[in-house]
This record gives structure tokens, sequence and C-alpha cells, in this order.
């Protein structure tokens, strides 16, 4: 029997098939499933900011992009997967609020979304494809065994990527 393992806020969990990883409440936040496809183990990072730099006392990895994507590929390959082999899918980073001003403060969807996709062109490790930016907030569940990222919004149909 199966198990859907909860990945809470600033929080990565890796599996293996036929487990899935799910998390709940992406606003600007953003979800970034990884994947060995070959050895079907994956994992899922929800970071919360772009840069652990700018922060002092930043011990909590997983909350930053720079950190906690790191992090997540170490985990899994710890547990059998191949560096060669990770693809990535991501979610989340919306714009939540409807503001004129464009300041960095209120564009951290944008920034934490730029800040995933430069980790993972430094890894890289190829985006196979995205659900990112708009005005509503997702939960997502990664399934590693197909690679199916299942993506569910309020009032939206569900969708798979």
């Amino acid at each position: 029997m199966s198990e859907i393992i909860k990945v809470g806020m600033a929080d990565l969990k890796v599996c293996k098939s036929p487990d899935g990883v799910t998390t709940l409440g992406l606003g600007s936040c953003v979800g970034i499933a990884i994947r060995d496809p070959s050895t079907k183990i994956g994992g899922l990072a929800h970071i919360m900011l772009p840069d652990s730099t700018s922060i002092r006392n930043n011990s909590n990895i997983p909350k930053f992009a720079d950190t906690g994507i790191d992090e997540l590929v170490k985990q899994l390959i710890k547990a059998g997967a191949s560096r060669s082999r990770l693809v990535a899918k991501i979610a989340g980073g919306a714009q939540m609020f409807a503001f004129q001003n464009k300041s960095d403060l209120v564009r951290v969807g944008e920034r934490n979304v730029e800040a995933v996709r430069r980790k993972l062109q430094q890894l890289k490790i190829p985006i196979l494809a995205s659900d990112t930016g708009k005005n509503y907030g997702r939960t997502v569940i990664f399934y590693p065994e197909t690679g199916d990222f299942v993506i569910k919004s309020v009032g939206k149909k569900d969708s798979v990527i």
C-alpha cells in the first residue's frame, strides 16, 4: 500500500515508488519536485524565500531556494538516486496580492521562481514542466513512480504536469 508523505512549509521529504509526497498552500512559495526516473526515487521541497544569504541565523535549510534544492539533491543521492538522471518540475510562486508597487518585497513569488530556475540550471537539472505565477495558491502531489505532479487549486480543474 502506498503512502502520501506530507511536506510542511519550509520543509522537504524524499520517498521511493510507490509512495508520493504532497504539500499544501503554495502561494508565493515554490514546490520543487525532483526525481530519478530509473530508480523512481523522488522528493519535494517547499521553499519560502529565494536566498539564504540575506537572512541572519538562517538555520532552516529547506526554507530557501539556494540551500533547500542543494539539500534535496543530497538526500535523493543518499537514498540511491543518480545525480546525472535527476529531472525537476516546479509549481507555485504566485503573486497572491494585487499591489501596484513593483518592490522586491511584494514580488516574492516571482523572485522565488527565478531563484529556483537559476539554482536548477546551475545544478544542470532540467525542468520538464512548470505551473508558476498567476494569482492563486496551489496544493501539489508528486508521484516519483510516474513523474506526475498533480496541481490542485480552488475553483480550478486539477492538472497534471
